[in-house]
């Protein structure tokens, strides 16, 4: 009985872990796909039944405060600061990944379409215009 109850409360120590290296929820390390750069810490949460997620953390210590100045006019985000600014929007689940919903590229002002999922305990972020194939995607890493 005792060696039951000693390998249940374990099971319970281990089930915030597994959950945590599946699930797109939690604190992401932003990598630019381009230069290989880290750039940001974005918490990824849910509201309701949909998937958002905001700027935590700006990593380019030269650019503390940056503002989105390259939003569209009608983005109430425009001139915005980006840190504290929810980037990913709508992400509905979808089977093993999200979709359906947009994410803001502010250093170039552009919305997206985007999908993600987690794959080998990282994050796949692809935004994308018009069907998934036209568009570009980056690898997060987990600081949870």
């Amino acid at each position: 009985m005792n060696k039951l109850f000693s390998i249940f409360i374990f099971s319970l120590f281990l089930i915030p872990f597994s959950y945590s290296q599946t699930s797109i929820f939690g604190k992401w390390k932003t990598i630019d796909d381009e230069t290989g750069e880290a750039k940001s810490i974005v918490e990824i949460f849910q509201k309701g039944d949909k998937a958002f997620g905001k700027i935590i953390e700006i990593l380019d210590k030269e650019k503390p405060t940056p503002v989105c100045d390259k939003c569209d006019d009608d983005d109430p985000r425009k001139g915005q600061k980006i840190l504290g600014m929810e980037i990913i929007k709508d992400l509905e689940k979808d089977d093993d990944e999200w979709d359906d919903g947009t994410i803001l590229d502010p250093e170039n002002g552009k919305v997206y379409r985007c999908k993600m999922w987690v794959e080998d305990k990282k994050l796949i972020v692809r935004g994308y215009i018009g069907i998934s194939l036209i568009g570009r995607s980056q690898t997060w890493l987990s600081v949870n």
